[in-house]
C-alpha cells in the first residue's frame, strides 16, 4: 500500500476523481478536488499520480488488476423444472379481490364485474402473448367457472383445464394460449 503525504496529487481507482492529498488519517486519507471538494477515501482506494503518470507498485497494481478481473459468478435462482412450467399470470377473481365492497351489488353485478375481469385479463394476454395464466374462481356453486368457460369457448386459440390441484384445489382454471407465429 502507498504512504500519502499531504500536497500528493492523486486520483481514484474506481472514480474519475482527482486531488491533493489534504489530511492523512490511519485507516482514511482526505483529498482536495480541483473544484474545492473535501472527500474521504479509503488509502487502498488511492493512487499517486505525478505530473499525470500514475506512480503504482507493481504488486498494488496485480492486486488491483486480480480484483477487477476476478470472474464474478452471477446465476439467478435455478428454475426447477415443475416451477418452470408453472403460469406465468395468475387472477384472483374472488369479488373481495375486484372491489373493496360487494354493499349493493347483486349476485348478478358480481358476476359480470368477475367476467368483465377475466375478459380483460384474457385479452391483455393474448396481447402480450402470454402463454399460461390460472384464474381463480373458487369452488361455490360453479357459476362462475361454468362461465368463465362459456368465455374461453369463444376463443379459437385458447385450452383450458383444471389449474394444479396441490396448488389451487378445485377452485382455478389453467388457460393456455396458443400462439399464432
Amino acid at each position: 500500500m502507498a504512504v500519502f503525504q499531504i500536497g500528493d496529487k492523486v486520483e481514484t481507482l474506481d472514480d474519475v476523481i482527482s486531488g491533493w492529498v489534504a489530511k492523512v488519517a490511519e485507516n482514511e486519507i482526505t483529498i482536495e478536488t480541483g473544484d474545492g471538494f473535501l472527500l474521504n477515501f479509503a488509502p487502498d482506494e488511492l493512487v499517486k499520480v505525478d505530473k499525470g503518470q500514475i506512480q503504482v507498485s507493481n504488486l498494488e497494481a496485480s492486486r488491483v488488476k486480480a480484483e477487477k478481473e476476478a470472474p464474478k459468478k452471477r446465476r439467478g435462482p435455478a428454475v426447477r423444472p415443475k416451477e418452470r412450467n408453472a403460469p406465468k399470470m395468475e387472477v384472483d377473481l374472488h369479488i373481495g379481490q375486484l372491489v373493496p365492497s360487494t354493499k349493493g351489488l347483486s349476485n348478478f353485478d358480481m358476476l359480470n364485474l368477475q367476467l368483465d375481469t377475466a375478459k380483460r385479463q384474457l385479452e391483455f394476454a393474448i396481447r402480450k402473448r402470454i402463454q399460461k395464466m390460472v384464474f381463480i374462481h373458487g369452488v361455490g356453486e360453479g357459476v362462475l367457472k361454468e362461465e368463465l368457460y362459456s368465455l374461453f369457448r369463444r376463443y379459437d386459440n385458447v385450452r383450458y383445464y383444471d389449474a394444479d390441484y396441490q396448488k389451487y384445489g378445485m377452485g382455478a382454471t389453467e388457460v393456455y394460449i396458443l400462439q399464432n407465429h
